[in-house]
């Protein structure tokens, strides 16, 4: 069987420390319904994270 990750929303915004914290408690949170939530470090801008919504 194939999983399939469909990416629903992307967005920069500034980094922050605490950013983590958010995408945990929304992927433990909302796990159930089928979302998951990424947060990567921006490769062109360091002060930026991209923060991902993606439907599994």
């Amino acid at each position: 069987m194939e999983s399939r990750i469909e990416i629903l929303s992307t967005v920069t915004i500034e980094n922050s420390d605490d950013l983590y914290k958010i995408v945990d408690t929304l992927n433990r949170t909302l796990k159930k319904e089928n979302l998951m939530f990424g947060l990567a470090l921006d490769q062109e801008d360091k002060s930026k994270a991209v923060f991902s919504i993606y439907r599994t």
